[in-house]
């Protein structure tokens, strides 16, 4: 059963979103940016329903509409006449609501909304595999090049702008480079939890990891492993794919407090 055909697509395209979704979710974590990431979750399935309004590719969309809200958020955030936690309910509430507007206009089609709001990474197809490596190679491409400007930026904005780096390009290259991954990562776990795969993994590696490179590659192998055991168990006991790696991700965090806390206990004791 396990060799099925759409079950190792799944583990191709879960293990494909993992592996981006790890170094990026450092920075999410970093920055304590989990609010953005549910901002663009939202705003994803807009992107939905403006696919299916408008007649074209629904990935195109969501990827479409994410870097819109994303570049609109940076705006609002500059011109700071709204505070940040403030604009990004506003944004997130407000796209959420409109897409659940326009699906419920549109005729003539059937939209499953609990996979979009949950994830059916069973159900994913060649095409989206395809989407998911290439717009991951994108992102991971773009998070190469800003990685060590958005390093200086995380540890002291001001700073970083007084040695000539260009606080405003980098910001808005990842956040752009946020917007990707969770367009991609929507078919996995769904607009509800993505911002799971960012964070989970991340706060998970931290206490394992004494680099920010150590702890991309920690968490990018916790988030596949998450992927692995969540597919699994979603097979096994026949539950919700997309919630059952999110529950596998709590179990290995939950993992990680406890054998992390052990870790750092022997280091601190030892002669």
């Amino acid at each position: 059963m396990i060799l099925e055909d759409f079950f190792l697509r799944a583990l191709v395209a879960g293990i494909g979103v993992a592996l981006i979704s790890g170094p990026l979710g450092c920075f999410v974590v970093w920055r304590r940016m989990a609010y953005f990431g549910d901002t663009l979750a939202h705003s994803a399935l807009l992107g939905v329903a403006l696919g299916l309004l408008l007649g074209f590719n629904l990935t195109v969309g969501i990827i479409g509409t994410a870097i819109v809200i994303a570049l609109t958020v940076t705006l609002f955030q500059h011109q700071k006449k709204i505070a940040s936690d403030t604009l990004l309910g506003i944004m997130a509430h407000s796209s959420l609501a409109i897409s659940l507007v326009v699906l419920g206009l549109l005729q003539g089609y059937r939209v499953d909304l609990l996979s979009y709001l949950f994830g059916d990474v069973l159900a994913v197809n060649y095409e989206d595999i395809y989407w998911i490596y290439g717009g991951g190679a994108v992102a991971l491409a773009l998070l190469a090049y800003i990685w060590k400007d958005l390093l200086a930026l995380t540890l002291h904005e001001e700073l970083a702008r007084a040695e000539g780096i260009n606080v405003t390009l980098i910001q808005t290259l990842f956040m752009i480079t946020v917007a990707i991954v969770i367009a991609i990562a929507m078919k996995v776990v769904g607009v509800l939890l993505i911002t799971s795969l960012l964070i989970i993994p991340a706060a998970a590696a931290r206490r394992f990891a004494k680099t920010p490179e150590q702890m991309a590659i920690i968490a990018s192998l916790i988030g596949s492993l998450s992927i692995i055991l969540g597919l699994f168990g979603s097979l096994e006991w026949d539950t919700p794919s997309g919630p059952s790696i999110v529950v596998a991700e709590v179990i290995l965090f939950l993992g990680g407090l406890i054998f992390g806390g052990l870790f750092l206990s022997r280091k601190t004791h030892s002669p």
